[in-house]
């Protein structure tokens, strides 16, 4: 153990991280305060000044680096923390939680269409081909309604085999269209390995003024996803009001 923190520990107090340098400082002022101190003196006890000082200003550096290191992946973890928080694990969409404020949020403004799908029969497929299988067709439902609603909107996992599309500002018409583009994409080109029957999901879809509640809203978008279960599967249908 070096001088500098020896007879700290056997004392058990802090060791002084600057002694060496508190010495050469104090060296230094003695050396000015002295009246026949001679060239050589000032030389050396600058020199040692300097010496420290170099040293100080490459500590401080690098504490300054890693300093800003740590808060930059204290930011990154932060970053990270609030999208898992907010976020399905599984396929990275929206959770429910997350869905219900950003749509509550939306409705409260502006128009909006809701769009709730599930997965025909999903449990079946999870029973003969196993849950690995029903992942990855989750996975790649999720691609299909990723590839169709773009910029328009936001997509959200409520449930097992459960999904909401909101997409703000749109009319009934376009609404109804994207969600049967949905179906279609589904039903036509998702294929899945070991899946030896064709997957397809059932739509509802509601229509919503601005002030709409989300309750209302997906309720009555649920309602119409039930009529689509009770009218054959693979269809949309639209909310009545």
């Amino acid at each position: 153990m070096s001088s500098r923190y020896s007879s700290d520990a056997a004392s058990g107090a802090a060791p002084d991280l600057f002694q060496n340098e508190s010495a050469a400082l104090d060296k230094a002022r003695a050396m000015h305060a002295a009246s026949g101190a001679d060239a050589a003196e000032y030389r050396s006890s600058l020199g040692e000044l300097i010496d420290h000082f170099e040293r100080l200003m490459r500590e401080t550096r690098r504490l300054i680096g890693r300093s800003d290191r740590a808060e930059r992946e204290m930011q990154a973890l932060a970053q990270q923390l609030a999208h898992r928080a907010s976020h399905d694990a599984l396929t990275g969409v929206l959770n429910r939680s997350a869905v219900i404020e950003q749509a509550a949020k939306a409705l409260r403004t502006e128009s909006a269409a809701m769009i709730v799908l599930d997965i025909d029969e999903f449990k079946r497929i999870n029973d003969d081909f196993g849950h690995p299988t029903g992942d990855a067709v989750i996975l790649g439902v999720v691609d299909c309604l990723r590839r169709i609603v773009g910029d328009r909107g936001f997509i959200g996992r409520v449930g097992g085999e459960e999904f909401t599309v909101l997409l703000p500002r749109h009319d009934p018409a376009s609404a109804a269209l994207l969600a049967e583009r949905m179906r279609e994409a589904i039903s036509d080109t998702l294929v899945v390995a070991s899946v030896d029957r064709r997957i397809t999901a059932s739509f509802g879809v509601s229509n919503n003024d601005a002030g709409t509640g989300f309750d209302i809203a997906y309720g009555l978008a649920d309602a119409a996803l039930y009529r689509a279960k009770r009218g054959g599967r693979n269809r949309v249908e639209i909310a009545e009001r």
